[in-house]
Formats: C-alpha cells, sequence, structure tokens
C-alpha cells in the first residue's frame, strides 16, 4: 500500500492524473467507515461500536463482531503507526476469553440464537487496521499464539478507501487443524473411497499456495481459507467428489453441468455463491483459475 500508485485516467485527453494517498484526519473516520461496512470491508458482521469491558478491566473496545465462521472478532483501529495497538488488542482477546457467556449474550441480541449458539471459541480474532505498521510489529504477531491480522489502510482521494494485509497469523487455530484433518481422512475412509483423501491434500496445497496470509478455518461441516475474508470453503468428501465453494460471482463463469454450479439462494455449508464439484486430479486443474479468482477477490 505504502509503495501503491493510483492514477485516474481521462479517456478525452488521454491523461492521467495521480491520486494522492493520505490518511484519516482523525480514528474515528477510519472506526466509522469500517463499523458502517464491517462485513463488505472484512466479512465480519458488526455486534457493538466502544464496548466497554467493566469497572475492572476499565477498557473499551473499539469494534466487536463474528466473522463468516462463527469466530468472535476484535478490531481496533489506529490513524497512523502505534506501537501499543498490538499488546491493547491482545489486552481485549484475554478478557473476551475470560467472558464468553456476555459475548455469546450479545451475539444472541444482534444476529440470533442460531449465530450464538455457533460461536466458534477455538479461534478468536485480533484484526489491527492503522496507517502502518514497524517490522517489530510483523514479528511480534508470529510469537503470539494468537489469530492476528494486521491491516494498512489509506484513503485516495475522497471516495477511495484501501486496505491491504501486512501480516497474518492462524495462531491456535493449528491445533484444531490436525484433528479435524484426521475426521476428513475418516469421513473419506467411511465413504470407502481413499482417493478422496488424496484428493482433498490436493485441495488443501492447491489453495494454502495461493499467496501469503492464508488461513484455514476448521468447522463441523467445511473447512474455510480466508484472507480476512473467506474465499474458499472445501466440504468432507462424498463417496465420489468433494465440494468447493468460491467468492466468485457464478453470473461471470461459464457453467458446466457436472462441474461448476450456481447456488446463489440455495442453502449449502460453506460460504460461496459458486460450487465447484472435483471428482478427480484433473478437476483440480481445472479449478485453477477459479480459485485464484476467488482469492484474489477477497
Amino acid at each position: 500500500m505504502v509503495g501503491l500508485k493510483l492514477f485516474r485516467t481521462d479517456a478525452s485527453q488521454c491523461g492521467v492524473s495521480e491520486v494522492m494517498p493520505r490518511l484519516a484526519e482523525v480514528e474515528a473516520d477510519v472506526q466509522g467507515l469500517v463499523e458502517a461496512h464491517m462485513e463488505t470491508l472484512l466479512g465480519v458482521r458488526f455486534l457493538a461500536s466502544e464496548y466497554g469491558t467493566g469497572p475492572v478491566h476499565k477498557g473499551r473496545i473499539d469494534s466487536l463482531g463474528l466473522d463468516e465462521n462463527g469466530s468472535p472478532v476484535i478490531v481496533e483501529y489506529k490513524r497512523g503507526v502505534d506501537a501499543g495497538v498490538i499488546n491493547q488488542g491482545l489486552f481485549y482477546l484475554a478478557w473476551l476469553m475470560d467472558h464468553r457467556a456476555e459475548f455469546e449474550h450479545l451475539v444472541r441480541d444482534r444476529l440470533g440464537v442460531t449465530a450464538a449458539s455457533q460461536v466458534l471459541w477455538s479461534g478468536p480474532r485480533l484484526i489491527c487496521i492503522a496507517g502502518g505498521f514497524t517490522r517489530y510489529d510483523v514479528h511480534a504477531v508470529r510469537e503470539h499464539r494468537r489469530s492476528i491480522d494486521l491491516v494498512r489502510y489509506r484513503f485516495f482521494g475522497t471516495d477511495l478507501l484501501g486496505l491491504e494485509t501486512v501480516a497474518s497469523v492462524s495462531g491456535d487455530m493449528q491445533v484444531v487443524r490436525q484433528g479435524r484433518r484426521q475426521a476428513v481422512a475418516r469421513a473419506a475412509a467411511d465413504a470407502q473411497d481413499a482417493s478422496m483423501v488424496e484428493l482433498a491434500r490436493a485441495v488443501d496445497e492447491t489453495l494454502l499456495a495461493l499467496g501469503d496470509g492464508v488461513n484455514r478455518v476448521e468447522r463441523k461441516t467445511y473447512r474455510a481459507y480466508q484472507r480476512l475474508r473467506n474465499f474458499a470453503c472445501l466440504c468432507p468428501p462424498q463417496r465420489s467428489k468433494l465440494l468447493v465453494y468460491l467468492k466468485v460471482d457464478p453470473k461471470d463463469v461459464d457453467l458446466v453441468p457436472g462441474f461448476t454450479r450456481d447456488v446463489s439462494g440455495l442453502g449449502h455449508h460453506g460460504t460461496g455463491d459458486l460450487e465447484v464439484q472435483l471428482r478427480t486430479p484433473r478437476d483440480v486443474e481445472r479449478a485453477q483459475s477459479l480459485f485464484m479468482a476467488s482469492y484474489a477477490a477477497a
């Protein structure tokens, strides 16, 4: 983001003019914009702003939310570079883990009973949005056993906002992955088709190799791959195929019966409106461009 240059083109004059990046006038400008459009920008459903942590803790969480996979999310904002943003966020994460019932009550009030019953406590997240981060910040997040995203913002002109993920660490979810990976293997064995195990492994490796900052989140009915937001959801193997759901608009894809399907408006596990059906390693190769498109969109 720091090195990104943005230009406005003028087709009639065949010229270009640079749109200069800038920081917010005050921190609240960033917070207000993100909270108003949190699901679009971060894939997080907004729950509360400036949430008080009580007379003992004496804190105030900038934003609370719930992501697409049911993980609790704390969002902290800083106008510029602030060395204390990570420690402040971790302080609030510790409070959150000690007040699970209070958070679930908040979710129940704002999003309903079903959402509250599906909160995923194995992977609470901290998202820090700031004007910049130091190399010490990037190193620090890798030393903590927590899920932390460092996101740099810039305003361009009067109507453009840029968000760049500087670092993303999945923390304790690695422990969950091992158990869930075994569960996926058992499901494939039950289906009496060991080839599905290898196919699932190939899909996993392909999605993780798309770029830096890809995290896996394990749920009972699917495995999500995310960059701030989910870009792919892999369901447990069926007898003869794997189902992957992508954040790609089905209207932009030439749908192929038996390979791709528009599931917008249809109930299914995971998130995404494009269903991809994988039966062989060749199908994984065919789906590569769709994987990349969904990754880029996230």
